[in-house]
């Protein structure tokens, strides 16, 4: 609430009882829970809009999508340890399903190469510990329970624990799998037998080369079906620069690259495998038509028992990448998501796919592109992708019979090669941060040698550390002042104004002037909570200290403090130094104070006021929020003692909440909370440039608040500190 007054605006806030509070609450409680049902299905807030032209547009980006995902699926069941049908089944269960929950247009959801590869990681180390539990059945386990558990965490919309994840470390664990599984996939293009590719990649890395000598025909296929794949996107991205007329058209045929080479490889595969027993290349075999795993899912404790180590990397990857590239592209085509929703959407798309028999299934980055790419309008697309996969099943199964591996392991290589962030982002993330490009290394380099799943509890903990060190240890910047030039010269009668910067600012550092004497100014760049409370004390205090002297007053040994580190010899050197009046901290980056950090800067006041002799007026500026001003109200911050004599400390704030309840044999100077009522106004008669007559006609003056030590300028603490300053000795010289 703000009042005006003789002097301009003042400010205080009414604080809202917890009564009227829950009156509200069950007031607003039937139409929240009316918007909360609804936005479980966004479908129906646009479905209505639908349009004959969206249509067409949705049926192009969802054929493109259908003829990329059909090969890509195989080929991922395969890095899954599943037979090629699976990834159809994963895909075509994505496909359809998402629309009905999606906030985003683009994302296409299926089978996805990280997945993949923690699926074949969790069915390899399963099936050495107990091999009467099948790879299906892994599979299917995995899709229920983690597309569970993020349904869950999407309907109590803890969607926000996904901003605790850095970008680089989900660059990190991304870029190590696609190297993970491009090594992988190497013994196959090269048609080398006997290579365990679930190994950790320096291993398999290793053991490519040793049994280089062992290369197959099949490499024909693979390296042709790179070259192939390569050559067709980087000469229709160059013919599409030059003859902008036929962009469209040349993208088209760029996406149709891996349909092509698919077909090509399987009917040379099929022309020399005429008139022989066994093929001389490796080739994908049967595929059975149809939804041959369609079932009710039957998962047994052993079962979960044996996948639960996977899980959490399992909800992890299902969370990260699909929240990380529905925001990516929600940035570039200028559309927000809701990363909750989305959490929700992909929980129950694994719930449901877990009845068809399908692995867990998130969003892909490379069919995304392509379905962005190719002007999709609604999620509906994805139905669309979904019937070219049912096409796919019933149809063509006999045709995948001859399908090569080595063709596949090109068009894995070639799909999962994008994931890689490379070197132009490196060199961007050293020059932003060094620390974040620390977890971006470790986390490829441990993905590179152990397995995806160490890869993400890698990252997770370094960058988890990394936050924490941050709080528990937030920058404290020393403030000066820098005097600024006068609009308007000639009135003379205008305060002069200040720029208040770091004392080692790099441009502004050489002009920064210290504050009027007894007077000091700092700024604290984090929330002032129960981690980094003892820290913000001990540099506020050692601050103080280093800029001010010791009071002159002179105690007996056998009343100085037990911890009184007084050495009458650096005190005579610092005699020089000013006595320490107030302390103004500007609280601008400051948005939570809890119990333990507010006692912190209790106790800064009681240490500095022992120091100085004297009390230690403690303003605030740009505090943010109404709750940390109510906080330091409590505490006494608003009119804090105003006296003048040595006696003062002896009105020291103690524990505002104590853990431990006070003896009753001990000392029983309690805490009193101060209250609104016990406001004194003081006004202060100074003359600033607020209060000129050069003001515009949407201008106010300065606002003051009701409490005389919390200011809205660095300018305005400094002068009223001044001014208590020059009272103060005033008092001093009549007293004496």
């Amino acid at each position: 609430m703000s009042a005006p007054s003789a002097t301009g605006i003042i400010i205080d806030y009414e604080s809202v009882s917890r009564k009227e509070k829950a009156r509200t609450f069950v007031h607003n409680l039937p139409r929240s829970s009316r918007n909360y049902a609804v936005s479980l299905f966004p479908i129906a807030t646009w479905i209505h809009r639908y349009n004959l032209q969206w249509l067409v547009r949705d049926l192009i980006a969802g054929l493109t999508v259908g003829v990329v995902v059909v090969p890509q699926s195989m080929g991922y069941a395969k890095i899954a340890e599943l037979p090629p049908q699976y990834g159809l089944y994963t895909a075509f269960v994505g496909l359809c399903v998402y629309c009905l929950f999606a906030t985003s247009k683009d994302i296409s959801i299926g089978p996805t190469a990280v997945m993949s590869l923690l699926i074949g990681q969790t069915v390899t180390r399963v099936a050495a510990e107990s091999p009467e539990i099948t790879a299906p059945q892994i599979a299917v386990a995995l899709s229920l329970l983690s597309g569970s558990v993020a349904m869950f965490l999407g309907l109590i919309r803890l969607g926000i624990l996904v901003d605790f994840i850095p970008g680089p470390a989900i660059a990190g664990f991304m870029t190590g799998s696609a190297i993970t599984i491009t090594v992988g996939q190497w013994p196959k293009l090269f048609g080398i037998k006997g290579i365990n590719t679930q190994d950790s990649t320096y291993l398999i890395f290793g053991n490519f080369f040793k049994n280089l000598p062992k290369t197959k025909v099949d490499v024909a296929f693979g390296l042709t079906g790179l070259i192939w794949l390569y050559g067709v996107r980087y000469a229709c991205q160059k013919l599409g620069q030059r003859y902008k007329k036929y962009e469209t058209h040349l993208f088209f045929l760029s996406i149709m690259r891996n349909g092509i080479l698919v077909i090509f490889g399987t009917l040379i595969a099929f022309l020399i495998n005429i008139g022989k027993d066994t093929s001389p290349i490796s080739i994908l075999k049967t595929v059975p038509a149809g939804f041959q795993a369609m079932a009710v899912p039957h998962v047994t404790t052993d079962v979960i028992s044996a996948v639960a180590p996977s899980l959490p990397s399992a909800v992890i990857i299902l969370i990260l990448e699909h929240v990380a590239i529905a925001k990516s592209f929600g940035r570039i085509n200028d559309y927000a998501i809701n990363p909750d929703q989305e959490i929700i959407a992909i929980g129950f798309t694994n719930i449901w796919a877990a009845f068809f028999g399908a692995y867990p299934s998130t969003g892909s980055f490379s069919r995304t592109a392509i379905k962005a790419r190719s002007g999709v309008k609604t999620p509906i697309a994805g139905i669309f992708s979904g019937l070219v996969v049912v096409l796919a099943l019933y149809a063509l199964t006999p045709a995948f019979y001859y399908i090569p591996d080595a063709t596949l392991a090109a068009v894995v290589i070639h799909a999962v090669a994008d994931l890689v962030s490379g070197p132009a982002y490196i060199r961007r993330l050293a020059r932003i941060s060094l620390w974040e490009l620390f977890v971006f290394v470790t986390t490829v380099i441990v993905t590179f040698f152990t397995t995806v799943e160490y890869g993400i509890y890698a990252s997770l903990a370094l960058s988890l550390a990394i936050l924490l060190f941050r709080i528990a240890r937030p920058r404290f910047w020393v403030l000066g002042r820098v005097p600024l030039t006068s609009p308007e010269p000639e009135k003379s009668d205008i305060a002069q104004q200040y720029l208040y910067v770091s004392k080692d600012h790099p441009s502004l550092g050489k002009l920064v002037e210290d504050l009027p004497s007894g007077i000091l100014m700092c700024r604290i760049e984090e929330s002032i909570t129960y981690p980094n409370s003892g820290y913000i004390t001990d540099k506020i205090i050692s601050y103080a200290k280093e800029n001010t002297r010791r009071s002159q007053q002179v105690l007996s040994k056998g009343d100085r403090a037990w911890n009184d580190d007084a050495d009458p010899v650096k005190d005579a050197e610092r005699q020089q130094l000013p006595r320490l009046h107030a302390l103004i901290l500007d609280f601008a980056s400051v948005n939570n104070l809890d119990t333990s950090g507010l006692q912190a800067i209790v106790d800064a006041q009681n240490t500095l006021n022992r120091y100085s002799g004297h009390h230690v007026e403690f303003h605030f500026i740009n505090i943010a929020q109404a709750a940390i001003r109510e906080s330091l109200i409590v505490a006494g911050f608003g009119t804090q003692p105003r006296y003048t004599s040595d006696q003062d400390t002896n009105n020291a704030v103690q524990e505002i909440l104590p853990i431990v309840p006070a003896h009753k044999d001990g000392p029983q100077k309690a805490y009193q909370e101060q209250k609104s009522s016990d406001v004194e106004s003081i006004q202060y008669d100074i003359k600033t440039a607020d209060d000129a007559s050069s003001t515009t006609k949407h201008s106010i003056p300065m606002p003051k608040d009701r409490y005389p030590f919390f200011h809205f300028s660095a300018d305005e603490a400094v002068r009223t500190a001044t001014q208590t300053l020059i009272a103060r000795e005033e008092a001093e010289q009549v007293q004496s």
